[in-house]
């Protein structure tokens, strides 16, 4: 990144302006850190911007929602609303009085906008656009079409160099997508802000989103979950490990979640399909701070592989969900397991069509790869769209099934 100028353009601002076009409120929501706030004040500076972080405003607009809503001036934005939900009602009845788009654009750090309690005041007045950390495509200032060409079929073979180094996928890993972190001039900079970074969400932000008594066990849920990145879910033995009720694992995961800290990937399945594992998925979400709260390194690439394997694939679902929020049509994302351990890292589908797509930690592709994608294919029929295996490799080549690819991991930030 270019130190003369560190803003990187983020190509969610597209959506963005058209949701602003023909709708009266649009939400921006992502983690806190992700760069919601730079954006909307660079895409849109000649609107009235206030920030509910300021206790003074907070205040005031919790104590007379309506009355704080009837002085906004006709196009505001609102950053962190989040913190002051009782503002929607009153926004409902500003847009019911006057449907002009783009009146409203409001930021969260947290999910709280999709809880039905809330979420329903502003039901057919709203678009919710998400902002993730920043992608690596982003940060190479590339448009990031990996996801678009494999769901167009348009993934061509192609040789590459022989001889890939692991060094950069390792570094982009370690470091994941919050703008702060991009700053450090090191990694011992780079932990010590994860850390700080965690530690001030949970204080800060947790409260506003779940009813919580303890939040030590938010902190070691949250470390528990990096070191167990793309696993399947066992909300039991997850409790047992933390010693603590299942009833709170389950309530600080939902809190972790509506802070976009971790995600609950579904499994796919279709009816007909009993012997389909049905657990999620659990990804942490920025494969940065994973890395921080499980304590690998560089040098865990060679020495602790297995854990690092998992690392690989969380980052690698981070950056294509994000990169699919760019094509036209939104595709679902889901996991792949049966009771035979045949299991496709993601699954995309887009109504009755599906896609596959593994993630290897090595540089070179074996016939025997792509095992799940082919069981998968027999579960779509002529449903099953084409796989991809992503790889530490340098090269786009077929593999022995011709509906499915081995292509470079790099391909997410050169394409």
């Amino acid at each position: 990144m270019d130190a003369s100028d560190d803003w990187l353009p983020r190509r969610i601002m597209d959506r963005i302006a058209e949701a602003m076009a023909d709708t009266p409120v649009v939400c921006l929501l992502g983690p806190r850190q992700s760069g919601k706030s730079s954006l909307v004040k660079r895409a849109f500076p000649k609107r009235t911007y206030y920030s509910f972080d300021d206790t003074g405003l907070q205040a005031t607009a919790q104590h007379d929602p309506a009355g704080f809503v009837a002085s906004l001036p006709e196009s505001v934005t609102l950053d962190e609303v989040h913190r002051v939900p009782e503002v929607l009602p009153a926004i409902k009845m500003a847009v019911d009085e006057n449907r002009r788009p783009g009146r409203f654009l409001l930021t969260g750090s947290a999910n709280l906008l999709l809880l039905p309690s809330v979420s329903e005041s502003l039901a057919g007045r709203i678009e919710i656009v998400r902002l993730h950390p920043l992608t690596e495509a982003e940060k190479e200032r590339k448009p990031g079409r990996l996801v678009v060409n494999f769901l167009e079929g348009n993934i061509r073979a192609r040789i590459g160099p022989s001889a890939p180094d692991a060094s950069d996928l390792i570094n982009r890993i370690l470091r994941g997508g919050y703008p702060e972190a991009m700053r450090r001039p090191n990694m011992t900079r780079v932990r010590q802000w994860h850390r700080e970074y965690l530690d001030a969400l949970i204080e800060k932000d947790a409260r506003d989103v779940a009813n919580l008594r303890n939040l030590d066990h938010l902190s070691r849920l949250m470390t528990l979950l990096s070191t167990q990145t793309a696993t399947l879910l066992a909300i039991e033995t997850v409790a047992k490990h933390l010693a603590i009720r299942r009833e709170t694992v389950q309530n600080n995961l939902a809190a972790l979640e509506r802070l976009f800290l971790v995600r609950r990937l579904p499994a796919w399945h279709v009816n007909e399909a009993r012997r389909l594992v049905k657990a999620p998925k659990v990804h942490v979400v920025d494969s940065g701070l994973a890395a921080t709260l499980s304590e690998l390194q560089a040098e865990d690439w060679t020495k602790r592989r297995d854990r690092f394997s998992h690392l690989v694939e969380s980052f690698v679902v981070q950056q294509l969900i994000a990169q699919a929020q760019w094509t036209d049509s939104n595709p679902q994302f889901w996991h792949y397991r049966d009771r035979n351990k045949f299991e496709v890292d993601v699954v995309m589908t887009r109504g009755r069509k599906t896609w596959g797509v593994e993630v290897k930690a090595s540089a070179k592709v074996t016939p025997a790869d792509g095992a799940g994608l082919r069981r998968l294919a027999e579960q779509c029929g002529k449903d099953f769209q084409g796989g991809m295996i992503l790889y530490v490799g340098a090269s786009t080549i077929r593999t022995v099934d011709p509906r499915t690819m081995a292509v470079p991991i790099s391909e997410l930030w050169t394409s």
